[in-house]
Parts: C-alpha cells; sequence; structure tokens
C-alpha cells in the first residue's frame, strides 16, 4: 500500500532509455496479415469485425472521406490494442499519457480541417457564424466558435487520458483495498474481490469503447468538412 498511486503510468526506461517506442509498436504484432487461403479464425473474426466497423462508420462519407478509411481503422486498432495490453498485469498503457493522445488528436483534427478549407472554404466559414445572428453578436460568436474549433483536439485526447487513467486507478485502489481486508475479513475481502472482477470487466468494455469514440469523433470532424 505504501506504493506511488501514479506509478504505473511513469514511462517504463532500461538503462536510462524510454521503451514507449518498442510498447507503442508491439500493437502492430496482433494483427499479421494472413497469405492463406482459408483464413483462422482469429483473421475471420479480425476482418469481419473491420468491415462491421468501417461499414458503419465510413457510410455517412461522401468518396472524398472514404479515403480516410485506412487511417481510421489503424486509429481504431492501435488504441483499443495498446488499452487492452495495458490491462495486463505490471504493463503500460501509453494512452494514458496526454502528450500521446494530442499527439493523435491533433494531427488528425488538423488534416480534417484544412481538408475542409480547401475543399469547401465558403461552407467552412460559415460555420463560424451561424445564419440570422445578430449584428452586435458578430464579433463574440465567431470568438467563441474559434475557440470551440480549437478545443475539439483538446478534447478528444482529454477523454481518453481520463477514461483510462480513472479505470486504472480504480483497478489500483480496489485491488490494494482486497489485499489489505484479507487480514482483517475474509468476507470483506470477498465481496471486494468480486467487485474488482466487475470493474476489470467494465474496463475491458471501456478500452474498446473509447477506441470507438476516439475515432468516430475523428470521422464526424471529418465529415462536417468533406
Amino acid at each position: 500500500m505504501n506504493e506511488n498511486l501514479f506509478a504505473s503510468f511513469i514511462t517504463p526506461m532500461i538503462l536510462g532509455l524510454p521503451l514507449v517506442t518498442l510498447i507503442v509498436l508491439f500493437p502492430s504484432l496482433l494483427f499479421p496479415t494472413s497469405n492463406r487461403l482459408v483464413n483462422n479464425r482469429f483473421v475471420t473474426l479480425q476482418q469481419w469485425m473491420l468491415q462491421l466497423v468501417s461499414k458503419q462508420m465510413m457510410s455517412i462519407h461522401n468518396p472524398k472521406g472514404q479515403t480516410w478509411t485506412l487511417t481510421l481503422m489503424s486509429l481504431i486498432l492501435f488504441i483499443g490494442s495498446t488499452n487492452l495490453l495495458g490491462l495486463l498485469p505490471h504493463s503500460f498503457t501509453p494512452t494514458t499519457q496526454l502528450s500521446m493522445n494530442l499527439g493523435m488528436a491533433i494531427p488528425l483534427w488538423a488534416g480534417a480541417v484544412i481538408t475542409g478549407f480547401r475543399n469547401k472554404t465558403k461552407t467552412s466559414l460559415a460555420h463560424f457564424l451561424p445564419q440570422g445572428t445578430p449584428t452586435p453578436l458578430i464579433p463574440m460568436l465567431v470568438i467563441i466558435e474559434t475557440i470551440s474549433l480549437f478545443i475539439q483536439p483538446m478534447a478528444l485526447a482529454v477523454r481518453l487520458t481520463a477514461n483510462i487513467t480513472a479505470g486504472h486507478l480504480l483497478i489500483h485502489l480496489i485491488g490494494g483495498a482486497t489485499l489489505a481486508l484479507m487480514s482483517i475479513s475474509a468476507t470483506t475481502a470477498l465481496i471486494t474481490f468480486i467487485i474488482l472482477i466487475l470493474l476489470t470487466i467494465l474496463e475491458f468494455a471501456v478500452a474498446m469503447i473509447q477506441a470507438y469514440v476516439f475515432t468516430l469523433l475523428v470521422s464526424l470532424y471529418l465529415h462536417d468538412n468533406t
């Protein structure tokens, strides 16, 4: 119980070198490319899920927006796999780092916004000033809409960071409480352990849902600009 509560969020180091790059690259090994005529069950399930998500997410896009399909599917696979791997004992979750999530959110958001200004300049500029706005409110509304536009990538990154970090902290706290209660009351420790198992199952769902929400919001930003 004397362990630092945030020790699991510290970037692991070996010989003074950060291992974040290796950790980030590791999930790609879980999705091999099959060269067989008949795929195994894992690859078949993977392809079915990708087709289901891509069909649901990209159906609202025009042909220009659908060119982002590979990028968005790679994004949801990466976030989902890193979130799930972070639930393993003694592992590190890169998506608990706000800097990394900003590194994903800002380029994707900027690409979508720049695409909108290139292809639909008038429509993109019209978002800054709703139709029928009274003249005295025009400067204030332009400032508010500009701020809301630049807050979008921050909201993406903070949402993902907060949800994953909160789940890990709860698991850490309840796990520590279970160990402490084992020597005091076995019944209370058992109840706490059951809560820990249920919370872990919930965190598996949250890991996948947050990957989907992050990618879906990027998709919606792209839809508004294509």
